[in-house]
């Protein structure tokens, strides 16, 4: 049995997980494992998703599950994103009730985000959907490589993305499960759509710390909408690379140069 969620497409015989641990084969149907099961729940400003130009100033409940569809060495979020994890349950009704009741301390929605979303993604819309249907923003936090039907569906209730663009190189995004045309893609189309899109790069040392892929990525929002923020980030240590240096600041700097060269909103982030 195929899971259709994302470009692995994985083969799954009975009982099987994919490589998401999220998705499962079970009586001959790919079920969403992870369906309600909310590992981390929080008020965040929205400034820390990381979203600098879409409500700032407000909130919003951020909700993170269990699993994801790629594997990077220096993910921060290593402890729910590479297994099944113990969990709260909460129905899209909960849900959708916690939400509300934090409109008094500012609350404008919710935030999928924490593990990768899009591995959940039966959940998240049948979130999104109730969400809309009582006035409340949903904002996804996500790497974009949900295929592209699934992806468009979904893009129908989504208000607000933050898309990780790791890397410029296919080969790069090979190595760590992704898929970069799928990814580029899906941020054409959420851009297409009219969604608020903001995209963010961590920069971490060795994988995408060199100029010529940065300029890649830049090359390819501006091919998109140059007005599209982005976010450049300051890898610390984490994940498989917890031995490894933080991003060189004066590096950090530098690609913000030269991202303002060609795009108008360019960020940095953990500096």
């Amino acid at each position: 049995m195929i899971c259709e969620n994302c470009s692995h497409r994985c083969d799954l015989a009975e009982g099987q997980t994919g490589k998401c641990h999220a998705r499962s084969n079970s009586g001959g149907k790919i079920v969403c494992g992870n369906y309600g099961a909310v590992t981390s729940l929080a008020l965040d400003p929205i400034e820390k998703k990381p979203l600098a130009m879409f409500d700032p100033g407000s909130k919003i409940l951020s909700a993170g599950s269990y699993g994801c569809n790629m594997h990077c060495p220096w993910c921060q979020n290593d402890s729910i994103s590479r297994g099944v994890v113990r969990a709260d349950i909460l129905t899209p009704e909960e849900l959708i009730g916690y939400a509300l009741g934090t409109r008094s301390r500012g609350n404008i929605g919710i935030a999928y985000t924490y593990n990768e979303p899009s591995v959940g993604y039966e959940y998240v819309l049948d979130c999104a959907k109730l969400a809309r249907s009582h006035d409340l923003v949903n904002v996804m936090v996500t790497n974009g490589m949900l295929m592209r039907g699934r992806f468009d569906e979904l893009a129908g209730y989504i208000d607000a993305y933050n898309i990780d663009l790791k890397t410029s190189s296919d080969k790069k995004y090979s190595s760590i499960g992704g898929d970069l045309l799928l990814i580029c893609d899906n941020i054409r189309s959420a851009a297409a759509r009219g969604c608020h899109v903001e995209l963010t790069t961590l920069v971490v040392p060795g994988f995408n710390d060199d100029e010529d892929d940065f300029d890649g990525i830049v090359r390819f929002i501006e091919s998109v909408d140059p007005l599209i923020p982005l976010h450049i980030t300051r890898f610390f240590p984490a994940g498989d690379m917890k031995d490894a240096s933080p991003t060189d600041i004066d590096i950090l700097y530098a690609f913000k140069e030269r991202a303002q060269t060609k795009l108008e909103n360019v960020f940095l982030g953990n500096v």
